[in-house]
C-alpha cells in the first residue's frame, strides 16, 4: 500500500482544526490511559493500522500493560477491566458503530451514573475525535511506523 498524501500538507487548515480538537481533549480530566484505551479500541474496530500502531505504543508508554492491550478486543470476557473501563469501551464501540444502534440508553445511563454529564460528554468527544483520525488515516493510506506529525505547516 502506498500513502496517498499527508492531510496536513494538502489541507493545513483542516488539519489545524483536528489538532485543536486533539489539544482540547488532552485538557479534560479523562486519564491518559483511558484516552489511549479509547483510541486503541476505536482503531481496532475501524481497522486503522496507523492509529493502532501509534496509540498502542502511546498506551504502553503511559503505563498500560501488554496483557491488557492484548485483551482489549475481548474486554467483555476479560476480568482485567474495571466497570468504568467497560462503560468507556461500550461507549467507544457503540459510537464507532453508530449506524448499528447508536449510543444505547443502557450504556448512556451507565456512563451518566459512573462519570456524570460533563465527563460523559468529554468521553464522547474523545471517541468522535479518534474516529475522525481513523477515517483520515484509512482514506489517505497512512502507513504504521511512519512519522507522526503533531503540527500543521
Amino acid at each position: 500500500m502506498k500513502e496517498r498524501f499527508f492531510m496536513q500538507e494538502v489541507q493545513p487548515e483542516a488539519f489545524k482544526a483536528m489538532m485543536a480538537m486533539e489539544k482540547y481533549i488532552t485538557t479534560t480530566p479523562i486519564s491518559p490511559l483511558h484516552r489511549e484505551m479509547i483510541k486503541v479500541r476505536a482503531s481496532q474496530l475501524n481497522g486503522c493500522a496507523y492509529c493502532l500502531d501509534k496509540h498502542a505504543a502511546d498506551a504502553l508508554q503511559s503505563g498500560e500493560t501488554a496483557q491488557r492491550l492484548l485483551l482489549l478486543s475481548v474486554w467483555r470476557e476479560s476480568p482485567q477491566f474495571t466497570e468504568a473501563e467497560r462503560t468507556i469501551l461500550a461507549m467507544t464501540e457503540e459510537v464507532t458503530f453508530i449506524s448499528q444502534q447508536g449510543l444505547t440508553a443502557e450504556t448512556y445511563n451507565k456512563a451518566l451514573a459512573c462519570f456524570g454529564l460533563e465527563t460523559t460528554a468529554q468521553l464522547l468527544m474523545h471517541i468522535i475525535c479518534i474516529n475522525a483520525w481513523n477515517r483520515i488515516g484509512i482514506a489517505t493510506h497512512r502507513i504504521p511506523g511512519q512519522h507522526y506529525p503533531t503540527t500543521a505547516k
